[in-house]
């Protein structure tokens, strides 16, 4: 009897120990799942439009408060000046002298010209790490049935707008899930198909549903379904970009004009106004469902802007709001109102809250960091990113030698750009002159773009005109100069 007994104290014992053990590796795992990543983006979205950023009249209380709980970015960068150049870059981890799309060239027998099926996106490198990967919002990078459709660059699940044009409307007709249709229930006219946007432009005449409620929806579903994976979400929102095509005042399309209706102001400015507000309220519910799912910790969310906003020629409401602060320019200008952008990052326990770093970063560099966020292992062989993962957990950065931009504006113009330590040299006539003499500003003591110091500093213009030429490969797509016979 007593030998009984002792064997079976003994299983006891090997049974709690091997439960313990299961156990302890459970918790093991949890410890090392890779941390999600959540991207929001807006789209034409100044540097001055946010209350962190020094926004007085707009309120942004829940963007604000990734900045008080995370880092804040001064010297960030986007992509480009305009839509799908920008995101390009932001996908492919390179800049617009090496990315493929370089403006905003319309494919057949709609939509953006596509990137092709051998670039690489950061949703490929992030799925191949482990990551479930997902898009909701605005893709511009190629439609239905192209090389550029995004389950066929890493995404598992998209839902959203493929054509960039089409998103113009927020009352579309229909949007794309996953390759198919889903029709709403918004009754919309679509306009003279012999216009630069062949058709394609549309304004709603029934509006009922509302583009980017049904994204931050999706969202907090995509999450709550996601929660137990590790998971990278990009969140392309259409706002605060105007729909041109739609009749004048009704431009800054939006369900009501929430806490601005009682304004003095017209429509344009209120609707300015409740977009970037309403915006930050689909990030407030974003990060509500994040804590409420428990994930809140291994969780990195970024938030920025794809560009900057219409220039002040275009929009009053840009001067009105100040959505540049002190920056020169706006959207399809490479003057730094149209290129410097917000950028936050928060990740509890990770950054540090209330962090304001001064690092000199561009779109590009989000490929290296999702991957270093990943723990990826692949060489990155071709990219012009340098990760800012040490910017963000406070060690030692590496720094950029320069950061370049070019921009092709429907083949008949284009620009180029390149900022060095404290100079930036800006040529706005490249297409009829390569060879013209850029701008040179000095950013640290004229942020503005005011003073343009070309003659008196010709051994840096010779400098950084020599880095133009040597930043970049020619494209046939997108030629950055016109070719004469």
């Amino acid at each position: 009897m007593n030998k009984i007994i002792i064997v079976g104290i003994l299983n006891l014992l090997i049974l709690f120990s091997c439960q313990n053990k299961k156990q302890d590796k459970n918790k093991e795992i949890l410890v090392k799942k890779k941390p999600n990543i959540i991207f929001i983006m807006a789209d034409d979205m100044g540097y001055g439009d946010l209350g962190c950023y020094g926004q007085k009249i707009i309120k942004t209380p829940n963007i604000d408060k990734i900045a008080t709980e995370g880092i804040k970015f001064t010297q960030h960068y986007a992509g480009s000046t305009v839509c799908a150049p920008s995101r390009s870059s932001l996908m492919t981890g390179l800049h617009t002298g090496h990315t493929e799309i370089r403006g905003n060239k319309n494919g057949e027998p709609n939509g953006q010209w596509p990137i092709s099926a051998e670039s690489k996106t950061v949703a490929e490198y992030l799925k191949n790490t482990g990551y479930t990967t997902a898009l909701i919002g605005k893709w511009g990078l190629g439609s239905e049935n192209t090389t550029g459709e995004p389950n066929k660059k890493g995404f598992d699940y998209y839902y959203g707008y493929l054509d960039q044009v089409l998103a113009h409307n927020y009352f579309p007709e229909f949007l794309i899930r996953n390759g198919k249709k889903e029709f709403l229930n918004n009754e919309v006219k679509y306009l003279d198909s012999t216009a630069w946007h062949r058709g394609f432009g549309s304004y709603a005449t029934k509006k009922v549903t509302y583009s980017n409620d049904l994204f931050t929806n999706d969202a907090v579903k995509y999450i709550e379904k996601n929660k137990d994976t590790t998971f990278y979400l990009y969140l392309p929102y259409t706002i605060p970009h105007d729909n041109g095509e739609a009749l004048e005042e009704e431009w800054q399309e939006v369900p009501d004009f929430g806490i601005y209706s009682n304004k003095n102001w017209s429509k344009a400015h209120k609707g300015y106004a409740a977009q970037i507000t309403r915006l930050d309220r689909y990030v407030g519910q974003i990060m509500k469902k994040i804590k409420d799912s428990g994930i809140d910790d291994n969780t990195i969310v970024f938030f920025t802007s794809d560009n900057g906003p219409l220039p002040v020629t275009e929009r009053e409401y840009t001067k009105f709001f100040n959505s540049n602060g002190s920056l020169k320019g706006g959207k399809r200008d490479l003057f730094e109102g149209g290129i410097r952008i917000p950028m936050l990052a928060r990740w509890p326990k990770k950054i540090k809250p209330n962090t304001l770093s001064n690092h000199v970063s561009a779109f590009w560099d989000f490929l290296p960091t999702a991957y270093a966020i990943a723990e990826g292992t692949e060489k990155l062989k071709n990219t012009d990113g340098i990760s800012y993962l040490p910017t963000l957990l406070d060690k030692a950065q590496k720094e950029h030698e320069y950061l370049y931009w070019e921009f092709n504006k429907f083949g008949r113009e284009s620009k180029q750009a390149i900022r060095k330590g404290d100079w930036k040299a800006v040529r706005n006539t490249t297409f009829e002159n390569l060879d013209s003499t850029p701008e040179l500003y000095n950013l640290v003591t004229d942020i503005g773009e005011v003073d343009n110091l070309a003659k008196e500093y010709p051994k840096i213009v010779k400098e950084l005109s020599l880095l133009m030429t040597e930043a970049r490969t020619e494209s046939e797509n997108f030629p950055l100069y016109k070719k004469k016979n």
